[in-house]
């Protein structure tokens, strides 16, 4: 299996984007949704996303914003990718891709035809658990075969409910092209727990050792 890329979301200060990075994160998100409780103004973004490492790929998180407005904020922090949670068509998508990599989100209920993802010109789909609230960060999960069914469609970043716990378990069973985790890894919305993050990274890197622990786990209550 390929190694899977980590996007840590929802950064809001620079100690939480340092412990992540040291932990071995690939993308770190920024939420430049203002009614979102990870919310971060670009500037803010922007000092943070300069001490980074060449290495780590910004992500700028937006819901149903002017496109100027998206592109300015992109240049103006450094951003890499452009991540969409709102209502974005596809005509949307293609412009933004003239400028920089776009990932489009979706929330996933049922039915969900994943057919759908043609449609859109993207560089990759993020797949993230339904919530009626929220934009992201919803820490629903949601049922992982159709985020394999996806996959014929792009690179997927799978999000939705994601932490240590259960992290490996969704790599093996969708071997996506990213994980996105948020609510998994803090201590309260806009503030991460280090001793989650690291156990999250462990977990990634060797997901098929956590899916035998499972295993042994399960063999041993069964003997009880």
């Amino acid at each position: 299996m390929s190694k899977v890329k980590v996007k840590i979301c929802g950064i809001t200060n620079w100690p939480d984007a340092k412990r992540a990075v040291e932990a071995g994160a690939d993308l770190l998100g920024f939420n430049f949704w203002p009614l979102s409780p990870r919310y971060i103004e670009p500037e803010k973004a922007r000092r943070i996303a300069h001490r980074l490492p060449r290495r780590i790929a910004t992500v700028g998180v937006f819901v149903n914003q002017r496109e100027d407005v998206m592109l300015e904020v992109a240049r103006s922090v450094g951003l890499r990718y452009l991540q969409l949670h709102g209502d974005e068509s596809p005509e949307i998508v293609s412009r933004l891709r003239n400028s920089l990599d776009v990932i489009k989100a979706f929330q996933v209920r049922a039915p969900f035809r994943t057919s759908r993802l043609r449609h859109f010109p993207a560089d990759a789909f993020l797949l993230d658990g339904f919530s009626r609230t929220r934009r992201g960060g919803t820490g629903n999960t949601f049922e992982w075969s159709v985020a394999r069914r996806a996959k014929r469609y792009g690179r997927i970043f799978l999000a939705g409910g994601l932490k240590p716990e259960n992290i490996a378990s969704a790599i093996r069973r969708v071997r996506p092209y990213a994980v996105d985790v948020c609510s998994g890894v803090e201590a309260r919305p806009g503030r991460k727990d280090p001793r989650r993050i690291l156990q999250l990274m462990q977990a990634v890197r060797n997901p098929s050792a956590n899916g035998a622990k499972s295993n042994q786990r399960r063999a041993h209550a069964h003997a009880k």
